[in-house]
C-alpha cells in the first residue's frame, strides 16, 4: 500500500485515525494495539504470506531480548541473534548475487531462485539487529511484546525508513500524548501535504527522463552528452526528492499520532564536503552505520591507516546494504574513497576550511555536488555496461546516437513527435533547474515547519516559517489537491527497492 494511493489517502489513514483517536481516549495502550494491528495490516495488504515473516521476525527477536537479560549468556545470544537476523537478510537479498557471481568465476551452471524481496526487510532488519546489539551493550531489555512489535512494524516509517531507534521509540508509544493535540494533527498534515508533493509533482516529473535513457543504456544502447546530463542531473534530483518525501510524509504521519520521528535529511545537495552530505543524506542509516559498524571496527581510534580501511568497509557494504549489485558496491566504495580523500584534505589544511571564503566554498560545493552526481551513476544503473556508457557519454567519450531518444522518451511521456528533441531537452534541463533551485535555495521541510532540532532555530535563519493559520491551511490544501491529480502514474518510491 503506497503512501501515494487513493486507498490509502481516503481508506486506511481515515479509519485508523479515527479507531487510534477513540482508542487513545480509554488509554494509552489501547492506542498501542490499535496501531501495532493497522501497521500489520498494512504490511500484510502488500504480500499477506511477508507478513509472517515479519511476525515471526519481531518474535524471535524478541524472544531472544528477554533471554539476553541472562548477563552470563548476553553476548553469545545476542551474537546468535545479530548472525540469524543477517541470514535471513542474505537468504533474501543476495541469494541470486552470491549465486550469479559464482556463476561469473566459475562458470558453474547455477541456478536463478526465484526470490520476491519482502518490502522493507533491510529496514526492519538493521532496527532489530541494533536492539540486539544495544542489549549486548547493557541497554534495558523490552519486555511489552505490543510495544516492540509497533516499534519494528509503525506503518509510517516501516517500508522505507527512517531507521529508527528503540530507545527513541518505545517510550514515546507508552506515554500520554504531549502538547496540542490539534496543533500537532495540523503540522502533521502540512508535513505530509508537503512530502506528497516532493514525490509525486517533483521526483515523478524528474523521472520521465531518466527512467527510458537509463533503461536504453543498460540494453546496450548509447546517447548524447547532451541527454547523459540531463538523465544523470534528473535522477540526482530525483532520488532527493522522492526519498526525502517519503520521509518527510513518514514524519507527518506519525504526528498524527503523536510520534516524533528523526530527521533524515538535512538539505544534502548544500554540503561543501562528502563528511557534510554524510551528515545530511539519511541521516539515520549514517548513524546506524556509525553507530553499529564503523566504531565497533575500530573507527580512528587504530590509527590513520586503519581509519580510513573502516571508513571503506563501511561504505562498500552501506553501499551493498541498498541493493544486491556491483553497482551498488561500486558507490559505495567510491563514497568511501571521497571520504578518505575529504579528511586527508582535511588533515592537510589543518582544520581551516571553516575559515575558507566564500570562492572557495563555491568550489568546495561544486567539487562535492559533482562527485555526487558521478557516483549516482552506479546506483542508478542496473548494469554495469549501462553505468560505464553513462559516463562515457557525459564525458564526450562515445555520445551514442540520439536518434532512439525523441521518439522513444516522447512515447513514454505521451507527447506527440512533432515536440521535437530539442525542445524536450529544454523542458527537460528547466525542470531540473527548478528542482536544484528548490533543493539549494529554499529551507528543507522539518526547517520550514520548525520540526524537532529546527524547533527552536532563529527566526531570521528562515524568511518563512509555517503557522497554525488559515494561510498555510490553504497552501497545504492545494499542494495535497495538486499532488491528488497527478497520482495517476502510480509510481512506487525509490527506496522500496532496498
Amino acid at each position: 500500500m503506497l503512501f501515494s494511493s487513493y486507498t490509502f489517502l481516503f481508506q486506511f489513514l481515515p479509519v485508523t485515525v479515527l479507531a487510534f483517536a477513540a482508542a487513545r481516549r480509554h488509554s494509552p495502550r489501547a492506542g498501542i494495539l490499535v496501531l501495532a494491528g493497522a501497521s500489520l495490516f498494512f504490511y500484510g495488504a502488500w504480500r499477506p504470506v511477508y507478513l509472517l515473516l515479519l511476525l515471526a521476525s519481531v518474535g524471535v527477536n524478541f524472544g531472544l531480548g528477554l533471554r539476553m537479560e541472562d548477563p552470563l549468556r548476553r553476548r553469545a545470544i545476542g551474537i546468535s541473534g545479530v548472525a540469524l537476523n543477517l541470514a535471513l537478510l542474505c537468504y533474501f537479498k543476495y541469494t541470486n548475487f552470491i549465486l550469479d557471481s559464482l556463476n561469473a568465476l566459475t562458470g558453474a551452471p547455477l541456478p536463478f531462485v526465484n526470490i520476491i524481496l519482502p518490502l522493507g526487510i533491510s529496514f526492519f532488519t538493521f532496527q532489530q539487529i541494533a536492539y540486539l546489539v544495544d542489549v549486548m551493550r547493557g541497554a534495558r531489555v523490552e519486555r511489552d511484546i505490543v510495544s516492540y512489535t509497533l516499534f519494528v512494524s509503525f506503518f509510517p516509517h516501516l517500508i522505507a525508513g527512517p531507521l529508527v531507534h528503540h530507545a527513541e521509540m518505545i517510550p514515546q508509544f507508552k506515554r500520554g500524548r504531549t502538547g496540542r493535540s490539534s496543533v500537532l494533527a495540523a503540522r502533521g498534515l502540512a508535513i505530509f501535504a508537503a512530502g506528497l508533493f516532493k514525490k509525486i509533482v517533483i521526483a515523478d516529473n524528474l523521472a520521465q527522463f531518466v527512467s527510458p535513457v537509463f533503461a536504453h543504456l543498460d540494453a546496450g544502447g548509447g546517447v548524447t552528452t547532451s541527454w547523459a546530463w540531463l538523465a544523470t542531473s534528473a535522477y540526482t534530483l530525483q532520488i532527493y526528492f522522492d526519498f526525502s518525501g517519503y520521509s518527510d510524509m513518514a514524519v507527518g504521519l506519525a504526528l498524527l499520532f503523536g510520534i516524533r520521528l528523526p530527521v533524515n535529511f538535512r538539505s544534502p545537495y548544500k554540503a561543501t564536503s562528502i563528511v557534510d552530505f554524510w551528515r545530511r543524506w539519511h541521516i539515520t542509516l549514517s548513524r546506524f552505520l556509525r553507530d553499529y559498524l564503523y566504531i565497533p571496527l575500530g573507527g580512528n581510534r587504530l590509527g590513520e591507516i586503519r581509519r580510513y580501511l573502516n571508513l571503506l568497509v563501511t561504505m562498500l557494504l552501506g553501499g551493498l546494504w541498498h541493493g544486491a549489485g556491483w553497482n551498488f558496491l561500486i558507490w559505495g566504495g567510491l563514497h568511501g574513497l571521497y571520504l578518505c580523500i575529504n579528511h586527508l584534505w582535511q588533515a592537510w589544511r589543518g582544520g581551516r576550511a571553516s575559515k575558507s571564503g566564500l570562492f572557495v566554498k563555491i568550489v568546495s560545493w561544486a567539487i562535492t555536488f559533482v562527485a555526487v552526481v558521478l557516483a549516482w551513476v552506479f546506483f542508478r544503473a542496473k548494469t554495469l555496461g549501462g553505468a560505464w556508457q553513462m559516463l562515457s557519454s557525459l564525458f564526450g567519450f562515445d555520445g551514442g546516437s540520439s536518434a532512439y531518444a525523441s521518439p522513444g522518451i516522447l512515447r513514454l511521456m505521451d507527447l506527440p513527435l512533432l515536440v521535437g528533441e530539442p525542445l524536450l531537452l529544454t523542458i527537460g534541463g528547466s525542470a531540473v533547474a527548478l528542482a536544484l533551485a528548490i533543493a539549494l535555495g529554499l529551507p528543507n521541510v522539518p526547517q520550514l515547519f520548525g520540526y524537532r532540532e529546527y524547533r527552536r532555530a532563529p527566526e531570521r535563519t528562515n524568511f518563512v516559517r509555517w503557522r497554525p493559520n488559515a494561510v498555510w491551511a490553504l497552501l497545504s490544501a492545494l499542494a495535497l489537491a495538486i499532488s491528488l491529480f497527478g497520482m495517476w502514474q502510480r509510481l512506487e518510491f525509490l527506496y522500496f527497492q532496498f
